[in-house]
């Protein structure tokens, strides 16, 4: 049998990118995407579909992906699936790992290779990794720090890699929400998309809500539009009497990235005046999380955080239970709850904390992603349940 040396048909199989762990452990690959390197925590993504939704999600910044489907990119990329607000940004993943090398897409909608949008959007990826081997890493020692580097000459400088991966702090104590929320003040009318159609505009709106930005997506503005809301979204640090002066029928908190104690800082005191006020008030993720803090309660790091589109959670309510969208590191401790926060829904995984509900005020929120639809429309009973309590308000005023 000829070696590659007297075979020049055979491929040249250097790595020309690397996935360098904060232990040392290193990951060869193939390198996709935008050239350079750079740092966050990993987590795994069990999705089968979504990845632009995932990869332009604002709640990962700071964070690498490793999808732990194989085929990722096989349906392209289009300008109607991108989550982040504003279309010129890139908050959203630092970087994405792949198992197999991405293909030609192969889907009606798709304008655009995942490769070359991942190089316009400046994500580095790799592949052809054992993504089954990182994950079981990840299960078992937890999300690492680490950097994902892509030089297409294979030449890198490991020591100085694995002193970056080393050094970098980590997403707990890191507030994240000023590289994802808005500069300035704007509305949205969009709606949700319909086959045929596109998007609508909302036109006749029934309620005015305020959305405070701290890494809001895209489709939950939709959604809140399609339940009659003129929305009016603000920057992550407008105080509570800017917000009550725009006299909203409701407030929205959103989802976004980093430490939510971190960000609580400023975020919670707003939070509680909202509260006080008596405005119904509806949160998501990380606005989850800091109305819990808001309400009394901890958060904690999880050990390796939900990342999926198959994840069952039980709304204690009605007693039914929804497959859901997740992407969260940190979790509210249900065992810090005051008497006065009612626990409304739980992880059929692990029982961890989905949801909450103050029980003398027309305040909620989930942990999971209502609008990301993996269900396909098991949650959107949650933008409904905001509408109501909103309408109820307006009703007895």
């Amino acid at each position: 049998m000829t070696n590659s040396a007297s075979n020049p048909a055979w491929p040249d199989h250097k790595p020309t990118a690397l996935l360098v762990l904060a232990d040392g452990t290193v990951f060869e690959g193939f390198g996709l995407g935008a050239v350079g390197s750079a740092v966050g925590e990993v987590c795994f993504n069990t999705a089968m579909t979504g990845y632009e939704e995932i990869l332009t999600d604002p709640s990962y910044a700071g964070q690498l992906i490793t999808f732990t489907f194989p085929h990722i990119g096989n349906v392209g990329t289009n300008d109607e699936d991108i989550e982040t607000v504003n279309m010129a940004a890139t908050p959203g993943a630092r970087g994405v790992i792949l198992r197999s090398a991405i293909t030609d897409p192969s889907n009606y909608r798709s304008s655009r290779n995942l490769d070359g949008w991942l190089k316009a959007r400046g994500i580095i990826g790799l592949s052809g990794i054992d993504t089954r081997a990182l994950t079981a890493l990840i299960r078992t020692k937890g999300m690492p720090n680490a950097v994902i580097a892509h030089s297409p000459s294979g030449e890198f400088d490991l020591h100085a890699l694995k002193e970056e991966a080393r050094e970098w702090p980590g997403l707990e104590g890191m507030d994240l929400v000023p590289m994802v929320t808005s500069g300035q003040r704007f509305t949205w009318d969009e709606m949700p998309w319909a086959w045929g159609e596109g998007f609508g505009r909302q036109d006749k709106p029934e309620f005015n809500v305020v959305a405070i930005d701290y890494g809001i997506k895209r489709n939950i503005l939709r959604l809140l539009a399609g339940e009659g809301c003129n929305v009016t979204v603000v920057p992550a640090t407008t105080s509570a009497e800017d917000i009550l002066a725009m006299k909203p029928d409701g407030v929205f908190l959103s989802n976004g990235p980093g430490d939510p104690a971190a960000t609580g800082k400023y975020a919670v005191p707003v939070i509680r005046e909202v509260i006080s006020s008596g405005v119904p008030t509806f949160g998501i993720c990380l606005g989850h999380q800091m109305l819990g803090l808001a309400l009394g309660g901890k958060t904690v790091k999880m050990h390796q955080g939900h990342h999926g589109a198959n994840h069952p959670v039980k709304d204690l309510t009605t007693g039914k239970v929804e497959i859901t969208s997740m992407n969260h590191g940190f979790a509210v401790d249900k065992s810090t709850l005051p008497g006065n926060v009612q626990q409304t829904h739980i992880s059929l995984f692990d029982d961890s904390n989905c949801g909450i509900a103050l029980a003398d005020k027309p305040v909620f929120s989930v942990q999971y992603h209502p609008e990301a639809s993996p269900g396909p429309r098991d949650s959107h009973y949650l933008f409904r349940r905001f509408s109501d309590l909103m309408r109820a308000k307006k009703s007895a005023a």
